[in-house]
This record gives C-alpha cells, sequence and structure tokens, in this order.
C-alpha cells in the first residue's frame, strides 16, 4: 500500500494535467498513487 494518495479532481483541466502529472512524476518520493476524478456533473 502506498504511503500518499494523491486525489486530483479534474473538470476542463486539458491544458494542465499534462503538467500537474508530470510535476508529480518529478518528485523524490516515489511511494505513491495517484486517483483522478472526473469532477463533472452529470445533467
Amino acid at each position: 500500500m502506498p504511503k500518499i494518495s494523491v486525489i486530483i479532481p479534474v473538470y476542463n483541466t486539458r491544458k494542465y494535467i499534462k503538467k500537474c502529472l508530470q510535476s508529480l512524476a518529478n518528485q523524490k518520493m516515489q511511494d505513491f498513487e495517484v486517483i483522478i476524478v472526473n469532477d463533472r456533473k452529470q445533467r
């Protein structure tokens, strides 16, 4: 089990998600998981 869980809510973030994930991948800590949640509300 990872030490840290990073939860990223996404909605209209196409311009930023790549940079966000690259930033997380470049961290010194390697024992983490990334959970991406689609925060779009259903109509």
